[in-house]
């Protein structure tokens, strides 16, 4: 309830909702979750797609550099071509935006620009990220905004 004692719908909710897309299907489930909360509580919906540089050992193979940058390019426009319908699907607007670099620095950097009220990623199907951590226990460690994971 309000100072007023009046209770006021649709107003404690998340008002920016930042949610990471790699084109994975945990990225696209919290993506259409994000959709969802972002319709339910009238948000605006930030969807950020981070381009990782290449590994180290990537200049030691012929056109590595090219290949990977040439797949991100398809991945990004795939994921634009993705979440645009479906957006206007649910009468919603969403931002897609790219960046370059470390995932987790680069969506904590943009959660920390919009400011976002809440962040969203999809839980990590790699199996080494039990021992470095995935995107999604780094960014609960270093957030200063909720984190909700989706599997």
């Amino acid at each position: 309830m309000s100072a007023a004692g009046r209770f006021e719908r649709g107003t404690d909710g998340p008002r920016v909702i930042l949610v990471g897309v790699d084109g994975s299907p945990t990225s696209l489930r919290a993506a259409a979750y994000a959709a969802g909360l972002a319709r339910r509580q009238r948000s605006r919906l930030v969807a950020v797609f981070v381009v990782e540089p290449p590994p180290p050992m990537a200049g030691w193979v012929p056109d590595a550099q090219v290949v990977a940058r040439d797949a991100a390019a398809q991945v990004g426009a795939e994921l634009r071509r993705e979440l645009q319908p479906a957006a206007e699907q649910l009468g919603i607007e969403v931002e897609l935006r790219t960046a370059h670099g470390d995932p987790v620095a680069e969506l904590s950097r943009i959660a920390d620009e919009l400011p976002a009220d809440a962040v969203l990623v999809g839980a990590s199907e790699q199996a080494g990220h039990r021992v470095i951590g995935s995107v999604a226990v780094r960014l609960v460690r270093v957030g200063r905004w909720p984190v909700t994971v989706v599997p």
